[in-house]
C-alpha cells in the first residue's frame, strides 16, 4: 500500500509518500481500509520532533473507512463496519492500518468518512475540553482561541448549544464571519485587537472562569489576564510554540487561578471512555447543533503540502488527506 513514512524530524518536507507493506492484522486487531485521514496540529509537533518519536515511522493518528479484516479474538467489529479511530496507533497517513479493536469506534449511518476523519480527533477534543477539563454551563461567558480552526468551530458550536456566551479569537475578518457562524457571540481579531481589553470590555471586567488555549506561546500571558477569580486556563496546543515557564506566584497574584495542559489521551484510556466521547460527539453533529466543515482536501501523496497549510494558519475547519 502507499503511505507517508518519515526517516528524520524537520519540515514537511520530510515526509515521503513510500510503499509500504501492511502486516495481516493481528490478536485483537482490526484492519481498517481508509476513506479519509484527518490532518491535526500534533501531526506538525511529532513531525518536527517537538513531540519525539521512535523513528522511522508512520505519522497520523486519525482514520475513518471499512473493516476489511480482523485478526483473531476480535468481537467489537466485523468485516463489512465502518469503524474510524483517532488516539493511533500511529500511521494513519496511510490507505490501510491495522488498530487494536479497543482503540475504534463504530460510525453511525449519518457520519460520512469524511466527516469522521475530520470530527473525531478535533471532536472529541472539544468534547474533554467542554465536559470533562472544565465543565460549561448555561450562563457562563467563555474565551476560545482559534475559534475558526478545526477544534475551534467545534468546540464554539457546542458550547454555544450547551447556553455559554463564546468570546473566539481569530487572525482575519474572514475567520470572524466563520467564527460566527459557529456560536461566537462576539469575536476579536487579535491581529488589530487587544484580546484582552475586548474581553474585559464585554465581562464588564469580570473576565471569563476559562480560557480555552491552543495557540501557546503568544496568548498564553494574556489569557491569564483574562480569568477571572479563581478561573482556569486550559492550555491545549502550541501553535505558535510552547508557552513560556510559568511564575507559579504570579497565579495567586491574578487571583487564585488554575492553569492545565491536558491532552485528550488521558480523557479516552479507557474503551468506555472513547465510546462515550464517540457517542456524545456523533450525536450532537447529528442534530446539527455542530457542523463539521471539512474545507482543506489534499491527496494523501500532498501531506506535505497540507501541513504547509495548516501551520501557515490558511486552513479553516478540518482537513483531511483522500488515499
Amino acid at each position: 500500500m502507499k503511505a507517508i513514512r518519515i526517516e528524520h524530524t524537520g519540515g514537511p518536507e520530510a515526509l515521503r509518500l513510500v510503499d509500504h507493506e501492511l502486516a495481516a492484522p493481528g490478536p485483537g486487531e482490526i484492519r481498517i481500509r481508509h476513506g479519509a485521514i484527518g490532518v491535526n496540529f500534533i501531526d506538525t509537533y511529532q513531525r518536527s520532533g517537538l513531540y519525539p518519536l521512535t523513528l522511522p515511522t508512520g505519522l497520523g493518528l486519525e482514520a475513518a473507512g471499512t473493516v476489511e479484516a480482523v485478526g483473531e479474538g476480535v468481537t467489537r467489529f466485523a468485516v463489512g463496519d465502518r469503524a474510524g479511530y483517532c488516539t493511533g496507533p500511529l500511521g494513519a497517513y496511510a490507505e490501510a492500518g491495522n488498530v487494536p479493536q479497543a482503540r475504534a469506534v463504530r460510525l453511525p449511518d449519518a457520519i460520512d468518512d469524511a466527516t469522521a476523519a475530520g470530527a473525531m480527533l478535533k471532536g472529541m477534543t472539544a468534547h474533554f475540553l467542554l465536559r470533562r477539563v472544565f465543565r460549561v454551563e448555561a450562563g457562563q461567558t467563555i474565551l476560545f482561541h482559534a475559534a475558526a480552526g478545526g477544534v475551534g468551530t467545534i468546540a464554539c458550536a457546542w458550547a454555544s448549544h450547551l447556553g455559554a456566551t463564546v468570546i473566539g479569537t481569530v487572525g482575519s475578518p474572514a475567520k470572524a464571519e466563520l467564527a460566527r457562524a459557529h456560536g461566537c457571540a462576539h469575536t476579536v481579531d487579535y491581529t488589530t485587537e487587544d484580546f484582552v481589553a475586548r474581553v474585559r470590555e464585554i465581562t464588564g471586567g469580570a473576565g471569563v472562569p476559562v480560557v480555552y488555549d491552543s495557540v501557546g506561546r503568544a496568548t498564553v500571558p494574556g489569557s491569564l489576564d483574562c480569568l477571572a477569580r479563581r478561573g482556569m486556563l486550559v492550555n491545549f496546543g502550541n501553535a505558535s510554540g510552547p508557552a513560556e515557564p510559568l511564575n507559579l506566584l504570579e497565579l495567586s497574584r491574578k487571583g487564585s487561578l488554575f492553569v492545565t495542559r491536558p491532552t485528550l489521551f488521558d480523557y479516552v484510556s479507557t474503551t468506555e471512555e472513547l465510546d462515550a466521547a464517540a457517542a456524545e460527539l456523533f450525536a450532537v453533529v447529528s442534530s446539527g447543533a455542530v457542523r463539521v466543515e471539512v474545507n482543506q482536501r489534499f491527496a494523501l501523496a500532498d501531506a506535505a503540502e497540507a501541513h504547509r497549510a495548516l501551520q501557515a494558519r490558511k486552513t479553516t475547519g478540518a482537513t483531511i488527506l483522500v488515499p
